[in-house]
């Protein structure tokens, strides 16, 4: 199973993503903002990101910029989910590095597959 890290500021999106994730054997972490994803992602190895657009202090694209700009964490998936939808919004995630791109709310299978696909 993947190590993931979900970095979103909503309590409960982080929430209901461990839930799912966890229900099926993959081990979780979480993070609150762009800068607590960094911290996180420096000080161990995570096979997949889940990240969301809109948060405080570092939003998404800012914090999927850095990682991509830091060599050794180019290639880890990125998952970004949003509840931005519109015009331009998805093809703004794919230029900041996004491997896939989902808009809030977001089923449980869908995310599964998505986490399967990336994984």
């Amino acid at each position: 199973m993947s190590r993931i890290l979900i970095i979103d500021d909503s309590f409960t999106a982080r929430q209901y993503y461990r839930e799912v994730l966890e229900g099926v054997g993959h081990q979780v972490e979480e993070a609150a903002n762009g800068y607590e994803g960094l911290e996180k992602i420096y000080a161990g190895k995570f096979d997949i990101l889940l990240v969301d657009v809109n948060m405080p202090k570092m939003d998404g694209y800012s914090f999927i910029k850095e990682i991509r700009r830091a060599g050794d964490l180019e290639p880890v998936p990125v998952l970004m989910i949003t509840t931005e939808a519109g015009v331009g919004d998805m093809d703004r995630g794919f230029k900041a590095g996004c491997n896939m791109y989902l808009v809030k709310p977001v089923e449980p299978a869908d995310l599964l597959a998505y986490v399967e696909i990336l994984g």
